[in-house]
């Protein structure tokens, strides 16, 4: 009797930690497909202010346009002045924009995931002025004509830039942005300077290098676009291998992942991301600082997520920084990586004050 006693005890404790385990496990996987439907959700409210961002860059400028009117111009061809500017300016202005802040967005969060770095981004760390010196120092010397020309010389001097930035600034984090801040203040002086020194060289490069969108309407994106685009996809597809690096480089050499090859790849695409914004729209900072602090809280610690997002607000931010830069005079606009800067340095401010308290 008491060996029956205690069998149907055992028993019973064995059905109880099953059940227990099974609630668990069930908790787990509304939680995860909660979080799923969140993130969507999350997705399809950014995918919606780029909408409206699209919309805006299209209608608000020095003459104001309705949507009835950019619709028109849209599906119609009646060389009224609407169509004239949505076709010719506004419209490739705003492709422009979707691009290089895509581009921007991206390249910023790979940086951060890569160095797990919340204060890196390809202007702090002086990627983009290399960029610019590169293509300043090819104008000198007669090798930045055309796009393949420009293209060319902006990667590598992006490349060129990021990995002396990695030589001198180890893997400390603050130690890292500075280098960055201190090599861009020294590439863009000798920019400067050489600008001033040889106006008639530099003259179609000294509006270039504040970083705008306006005055490139009329130039062919078919290279730099292309070049973002591709980068794009490679960009995705090592997201994966990213998200295990994440973890650590063991955990993600158990995972069956190649630490050196997606450290490689990722510069590769940083470069690429970063050379083809600058090489047609100039230096644009603090961009990729702020988009992937905005997406990483909804994007949960997930990389695929925070690609996702970060490859909408790229656009959405630098849109809606390029409005702001049109009507903040009465008389003229001012270039965007104005407007970045202004909203990026509170961002980079916080951000550091930010890890500071974690630290401590």
């Amino acid at each position: 009797m008491k060996t029956d006693s205690s069998g149907r005890r055992a028993g019973a404790r064995t059905d109880s930690s099953g059940r227990r385990a099974g609630a668990r496990a069930g908790s787990s996987e509304r939680r995860a497909a909660s979080a799923a439907r969140r993130r969507v959700v999350v997705l399809a409210a950014f995918v919606l202010l780029l909408l409206a961002a699209l919309v805006a860059s299209v209608c608000v400028g020095a003459r104001a346009i309705a949507p009835a009117d950019v619709w028109r111009a849209l599906v119609g061809a009646d060389g009224g002045e609407a169509y004239l500017i949505v076709h010719d300016v506004r419209g490739p202005r705003t492709l422009l924009g979707v691009c290089v802040g895509a581009a921007l967005g991206v390249a910023g969060m790979l940086v951060q995931t890569l160095t797990r770095n919340p204060l890196a981004e390809p202007g702090l760390l002086g990627v983009t002025s290399g960029a610019g010196f590169a293509i300043n120092v090819g104008g000198l010397l007669g090798l930045a004509g055309g796009q393949a020309g420009q293209l060319a010389l902006a990667s590598l001097g992006a490349a060129l830039t990021a990995v002396l930035v990695y030589a001198l600034g180890s893997a400390e984090p603050l130690r890292l942005v500075l280098t960055g801040v201190a090599l861009s203040a020294v590439l863009s002086g000798i920019s400067l300077g050489l600008r001033l020194t040889l106006p008639d060289v530099f003259d179609r490069y000294r509006f270039w290098s504040i970083g705008s969108l306006a005055g490139h309407e009329q130039a062919p994106l078919a290279l730099p676009a292309t070049t973002i685009v591709l980068a794009l996809a490679g960009a995705v597809l090592v997201t994966r291998p990213l998200n295990a690096l994440v973890l650590g480089d063991d955990a993600a050499r158990s995972l069956g992942g190649n630490v050196v090859r997606t450290r490689v790849a990722v510069l590769v695409l940083v470069t690429l991301l970063a050379g083809a914004a600058t090489a047609v729209a100039g230096p644009i900072a603090f961009l990729g600082l702020m988009v992937p602090h905005l997406a990483r809280r909804p994007a949960g610690g997930s990389v695929p997520w925070l690609m996702a997002y970060t490859m909408v607000l790229g656009p959405v931010l630098l849109l809606a920084s390029d409005v702001t830069a049109r009507v903040l005079l009465p008389t003229g606009e001012v270039p965007v990586a104005v407007v970045t800067a202004f909203a990026g340095a509170p961002a980079l401010i916080w951000a550091v004050r930010r890890r500071g308290r974690v630290a401590a």
